[in-house]
């Protein structure tokens, strides 16, 4: 018989009730978990290895999120009808809960441990992603799995101005701010979001009210854990330790270190350098042992040497920046490095740009593509197409390594979300059908290939002529603190990302921000220092912006001679019908005629046209076309006419697109005529007038006549 579930309820705010509940299902993992809002239910379990692996130097942490497509009532679109891979939606959740989690293991924690995620139930009003990172916390929390601390995460949007927790998805369309923030009870963990152009005191408002949020849930989590009588957590084997070795390694080698740390060199000559040191230092461990004569250093002694050996390359650097304000590269704290892009480099992609900032260079082209280009995105509670997507590519050579080509990573497709919801901001919506696909190859990288991403992605934008109004930029800013000291530092390097306590990327225009990835390693950062970091980071992103600027003032007035031409216009619903075509004839025959892709939908009650074409004058003539067909003819008004058909009674024309009338013989001239043979031909193209229309079968009735001048009356000579 099942235990009693053992549960807690908390109010989220507005009567907006989650329950925490466990005890019931998945009672072998270590920890296990049910967050239930509304009908959105998600299961957390984890389970952590009692010991190491033998040999291991890191901490292997797995974060996996996945929805059933049964908790909504749906079958997957896959041909196995069966989920598979993790879609591009379920990797950036699980990135968004493994960047919270993975500072709270201690840093001698090295037994694996795997967290896995699963939407069992949904609702079509409450976002799982949202709740993600409370379930995988609270899961920790009701474990013996060693932690520092509890979290949890929320979602904070603004709509009409006011902001709101966890929105529902309604209210979340309707959002010009949509961040997603985790904390502990004192201190941020991780922020991920996009706004419209949003102020650098909106982003920290946003944060605060988040913050208050995440304690209410962090409470909850500490009460279900007291309520389990989670006694304690468990003992774990820790790294081997060699103190007086570690006195040895820095004795030999942090002058070494320094100096090579303060010379400015290149990120490959600074770690051949180090490597040479390295090399050195284990000779010199090891003539220290007096080993016999041909016999190697112990497999755990060179491990040792090793790991203090970095450890000591991250105290130096750090000690240098805080101490003497000096950085690898010999840079000042605020200093961007030198920045290089152009435009239109290469000749067939519809738009293109290099963008280079010190080491890291981004290719970044542009394709537009027509509706039937659209990028299906599927989840288990709805599927749409977008219509702008960004792929980045991180290929080995950038790093000058040699790596087996496995297509993009979890990393890969973080780094594409960063910058697209970014440029995404600014992509023009009204009367714009083209589906566009932004390509960033990273050529070399040396610190935030992300915003070089966005920097060349909005270079090439222009570039290919669609309405981007405005430059978006972005940066990577970095944080190192000892004590109460601490240093902000922008446009980081690689291995300032690395050594420092914090990651922070910001992207926006001159006006405001756009998008935020944040990643914070440190205790203690104050929303003082979080400001900070803001308002240096806008001076960063304008400095980028004005060069920017310079190199592509505006974007192009139109599309390139070799990119489709595309016009969108708008139909009543009861005319589609009438576009298409009966079987699609009409359409069909317009396409042909025309050498465009034309696509109809019923969207709002409209019809929706656009209209693709890589000739100008086709798709002009196409446009004419529709709009011919479309027209509601007028009595009086005057057409060009083309005869379809002689008949004894009078000829038929087309005088709008798929709209014939009569031209009775009576109306050709104001002479009598007994027949059309010599007067009209088939193919003539001729000026009528619409004259009216029967009452009764509602055909039109058309006057050649009556555009002719009437001739004067001759009267007949008088007889004498």
């Amino acid at each position: 018989m099942l235990q009693q579930p053992i549960r807690k309820t908390f109010d989220i705010g507005g009567g907006r009730m989650v329950t925490i509940e466990t005890g019931r299902l998945a009672r072998q993992a270590d920890g296990a978990v049910t967050v239930s809002m509304g009908k959105c239910m998600l299961l957390a379990t984890v389970v952590a290895n009692k010991e190491p692996r033998e040999g291991q130097d890191f901490f292997p942490l797995s974060v996996d999120y996945q929805e059933k497509f049964a908790a909504a009532g749906r079958i997957p679109g896959s041909f196995f009808k069966r989920e598979a891979r993790l879609n591009d939606y379920e990797i950036l959740t699980s990135r968004l809960t493994d960047r919270a989690l993975r500072p709270l293991f201690p840093d001698d924690y090295l037994c694996e441990v795997q967290v896995l995620i699963t939407l069992i139930s949904s609702d079509e009003q409450v976002m799982p992603d949202a709740m993600v990172c409370l379930a995988a916390s609270a899961a920790l929390a009701v474990s013996d799995i060693p932690i520092k601390e509890i979290i949890s995460e929320v979602r904070v949007s603004r709509i009409d101005g006011q902001f709101i927790i966890n929105p529902t998805r309604e209210e979340f369309e309707k959002a010009d701010l949509d961040f997603i923030i985790a904390a502990t009870d004192k201190n941020l963990m991780m922020v991920e979001g996009e706004a419209q152009e949003c102020s650098e005191d909106d982003l920290i408002k946003a944060l605060e009210i988040a913050h208050d949020a995440i304690r209410v849930q962090i409470k909850a989590q500490e009460e279900l854990r007291d309520m389990v009588g989670v006694k304690g957590k468990r003992d774990y084997k820790k790294p081997d330790q060699d103190e007086a070795l570690r006195e040895k390694v820095n004795a030999f080698a942090k002058a070494k270190v320094y100096e090579i740390a303060k010379s400015k060199l290149s990120k490959s000559e600074r770690s051949d350098r180090f490597s040479v040191v390295k090399d050195e230092l284990i000779e010199h461990i090891k003539a220290g042992l007096n080993l016999p004569e041909g016999e190697e250093m112990p497999p755990l002694t060179k491990k040792l040497v090793g790991n203090y050996y970095g450890d000591l390359q991250y105290n130096v650097v750090r000690d240098m920046i805080l101490d003497e304000k000096i950085r690898l590269d010999g840079r000042a704290l605020e200093d961007v490095r030198q920045l290089d892009m152009e435009v239109d480099v290469l000749p067939s992609p519809h738009g293109a740009a290099l963008f280079t900032r010190g080491e890291t260079q981004s290719l970044t082209t542009v394709t537009l593509g027509t509706p039937l280009d659209e990028l299906l995105v599927e989840s288990a509670a709805k599927s749409f197409d977008s219509k702008f997507f960004l792929h980045y590519n991180f290929p080995p050579f950038s790093t000058g390594e040699v790596k087996m080509m496995r297509g993009p990573g979890r990393r890969e497709v973080g780094h594409g979300n960063l910058a697209m919801r970014s440029l995404k901001q600014m992509m023009p919506t009204e009367n714009f059908a083209y589906t566009v696909r932004v390509v960033s190859d990273i050529l070399e990288s040396n610190g935030s290939s992300s915003m070089a991403t966005v920097c060349a992605g909005s270079l090439a934008l222009m570039d290919s002529g669609i309405p981007f109004p405005k430059h978006v930029s972005g940066i990577a800013m970095g944080l190192i603190t000892k004590g109460d000291k601490y240093a902000i530092l922008s446009d980081i390097l690689g291995d300032e990302d690395h050594l420092g306590d914090m990651d922070f990327k910001v992207t926006g225009t001159r006006n405001g921000i756009c998008g935020v990835q944040m990643d914070i390693k440190v205790d203690g950062l104050s929303m003082a220092v979080m400001g900070q970091a803001l308002q240096q980071a806008r001076r960063g992103r304008l400095h980028i912006l004005d060069a920017m600027y310079n190199c592509m003032p505006e974007a192009r007035s139109e599309v390139k001679p070799h990119a489709p031409r595309m016009i969108k216009m708008f139909i009543d619903r009861e005319f589609i019908g009438a576009v298409i075509g009966p079987g699609g004839k009409v359409i069909q025959e317009m396409q042909r005629v025309t050498g465009t892709t034309i696509n109809i939908e019923e969207i709002n009650n409209m019809g929706e046209v656009s209209v693709f074409g890589v000739n100008k004058e086709g798709v002009e003539k196409a446009e004419a076309w529709i709009k011919g067909i479309v027209a509601v003819p007028v009595v009086g008004d005057v057409y060009e006419a083309t005869v379809k058909s002689i008949m004894p009674f009078g000829a038929f024309v087309e005088f709008l697109p798929g709209k014939q009338g009569l031209v009775h013989i009576s109306e050709v001239s104001w002479k009598r005529l007994e027949t059309l043979e010599g007067v009209l031909n088939e193919g003539d193209v001729i000026k009528v007038k619409l004259i009216g229309t029967d009452p009764k079968s509602g055909k039109f009735k058309l006057s050649r006549k009556a555009l002719i001048p009437k001739p004067e009356r001759q009267d007949k000579p008088a007889n004498n």
